[in-house]
C-alpha cells in the first residue's frame, strides 16, 4: 500500500490557531484529504502571526515590503507570504474562504458536511447550532459524521463559556506552578503545550470515533477542551498529590521521584542527566570517580536520594564541572547512562539524529519559494504518512472545491462578487 492510513476521508476544518489546525493536519499527514474553512480576506487568525515571514513579500530581515496578497485558485502561483506560525501546524490542507455569518454561506457549508467524514472546529459553544447544525441536523442529514469540537473549558461548569487561551490555562491547571526554578516564579512552558496536546487529545478521539463508527455506521459527537488537558498533563504530580495530599512544588530541572534527574553545569554549558534506578546510579558513581556513593546508605536507594536530593546533586555537580559536556555525554553513552546536552533549537534542528530523521524536509511552494518544515513525526510501514499538500495560501482551493460540491462557474463568480467567498 502506497496510500495512507486515512486515504479516503474529508475531514472539514474549521477550527483555526493551533489545537485544532494541529489535530487536523495530523490527519492530513496520515492520508486524510482536509479543507481549512476560512474568512475571506481574513483567514486563520496566525496567517498574520509574524514575522518571520516566508515569500518574497518580506526580506530576510523580516522587514515588510508590500502587504498580504490573496492568492486563488492556487494554479495563479503568484507571488505572497506565509507567517511562519501557520506553515508550522496547516500543510496537507486546501484553503475555501466562506462568509459563514451570511445565510448563503451556510447553504455552502451545509453542502461542505454532508460531503465530509469528519468536522472539526473550536468557535464558541453554541455557534454551529446557531447557525442550524445541531445534534438533529446531523443524525438526519450527516448521521456519519465525526464531529469534534475543541473549547476552552468543556460544556459544563461555571466557566463553560469562557475562551480558553493556552496561557491562563498553563496557570490555571497548576502546570505553571510545578514549572521554574525551585525558589523563582513560575514559568509557563516555551510553546503552548496545552494547546499542542489538546490537538493530540483531538485526534485521539477523531480516530477512536471512526473505528467505532467502521463497526455503528454511525458517528457521534467528541468533545475535548484545554482545561481537561491541562488537568490530565500534570499526571503523576496529580497522582503524587492525589495519593499524599501535599502541595507539588518546583524542582527546576530536577524530577520530584527520581534523584539524580536534572541538568548539571559541565566545563562548557549544561547537559542532562538521567539516572532512573539504582543500578544506573551505581553505574554513574563509578565514571564520576566515586564509586562509593552507590554504598553509601545515604545514597544507595532512589528513595534515600530523594529524601538527600541536595547533597546528591551538590555532589554530581561538582563532578561534571570538571570535564566538557562532550566528554560527559560520550562516557556516559558508553555506559548506558541516559544523558544529552542541553542544545539551543539551531542545534536540535540540524542535529545528525534530526538528519537522519528526516525531520527538517524542504520543498518549492507555488507561492512563497522554498520552503522548510518540520517533518513527519509518525513512521508507518504499510500505509505511510506523507506531505502531499502546501500551507495553502488563503482561498487558494475555493473555486476547485465548489465545483466538486457542485457549483457552476457563473455561481462561484456571484458568490465571490457577493462577498461569500
Amino acid at each position: 500500500m502506497t496510500e495512507g492510513a486515512l486515504a479516503g476521508l474529508r475531514v472539514i476544518d474549521l477550527s483555526r490557531v493551533l489545537a485544532g489546525p494541529l489535530c487536523t493536519q495530523t490527519l492530513g499527514d496520515l492520508g486524510a484529504e482536509v479543507i481549512k474553512v476560512e474568512r475571506p480576506g481574513e483567514g486563520d487568525d496566525t496567517r498574520n502571526w509574524g514575522p518571520p515571514w516566508a515569500g518574497a513579500d518580506h526580506d530576510h530581515s523580516g522587514a515588510e515590503i508590500r502587504p498580504h496578497r490573496v492568492v486563488s485558485p492556487r494554479q495563479n502561483g503568484g507571488q505572497t507570504r506565509l507567517s511562519a506560525y501557520f506553515i508550522g501546524v496547516n500543510r496537507n490542507k486546501r484553503s475555501v474562504t466562506l462568509n459563514l455569518s451570511r445565510p448563503e454561506g451556510r447553504e455552502v457549508l451545509d453542502r461542505l458536511i454532508r460531503s465530509g467524514d469528519v468536522l472539526v472546529e473550536n468557535f464558541k459553544r453554541g455557534t454551529l447550532e446557531r447557525w442550524g447544525f445541531d445534534d438533529a441536523w446531523f443524525e438526519a442529514n450527516a448521521p456519519g459524521m465525526v464531529r469534534c469540537s475543541i473549547t476552552g473549558y468543556g460544556p459544563s461548569g461555571p466557566k463553560s463559556e469562557a475562551p480558553g487561551y493556552d496561557f491562563i490555562l498553563q496557570a490555571e491547571t497548576g502546570l505553571m506552578s510545578i514549572t521554574g526554578e525551585v525558589d523563582g516564579s513560575p514559568m509557563k512552558l516555551g510553546v503552548a503545550i496545552v494547546d499542542i496536546c489538546t490537538g493530540m487529545q483531538a485526534t485521539i478521539a477523531i480516530l477512536a470515533a471512526l473505528e467505532a463508527r467502521r463497526r455503528t455506521g454511525l458517528g457521534q459527537r467528541c468533545e475535548v477542551n484545554l482545561h481537561d488537558t491541562g488537568l490530565h498533563m500534570l499526571a503523576n504530580v496529580a497522582a503524587n498529590h492525589l495519593v499524599s495530599g501535599e502541595e507539588p512544588g518546583r524542582y527546576g530541572n530536577g524530577h520530584p521521584n527520581i534523584v539524580p534527574y536534572r541538568t548539571y553545569r559541565a566545563a562548557d554549558g549544561d547537559l542532562a542527566i538521567a539516572v532512573g534506578n539504582d543500578r544506573q546510579f551505581a553505574t554513574l558513581s563509578a565514571v564520576l570517580g566515586h564509586p562509593e556513593w552507590a554504598t553509601d546508605p545515604r545514597f544507595a536507594t532512589n528513595p534515600e536520594r530523594v529524601r538527600n536530593r541536595d547533597l546528591v546533586d551538590e555532589m554530581v555537580s561538582r563532578a561534571i564541572e570538571e570535564r566538557s559536556r562532550a566528554e560527559w555525554v560520550e562516557s556516559f553513552d558508553r555506559v548506558g547512562i541516559p544523558s544529552g546536552p542541553i542544545n539551543r533549537v539551531s542545534e536540535a534542528l540540524s542535529s545528525p539524529q534530526t538528519m537522519a530523521r528526516n525531520m527538517v524536509v524542504e520543498g518549492e511552494h507555488s507561492g512563497v519559494g522554498s520552503l522548510r518544515m518540520l517533518g513527519l513525526p509518525i513512521e508507518m510501514s504499510g500505509t505511510p504518512t506523507s506531505i502531499r499538500e502546501e500551507p495553502p495560501v488563503l482561498g487558494a482551493d475555493t473555486f476547485e472545491v465548489l465545483v466538486e460540491l457542485g457549483y457552476d462557474q457563473a455561481e462561484i463568480e456571484g458568490m465571490r462578487d457577493a462577498g461569500i467567498v
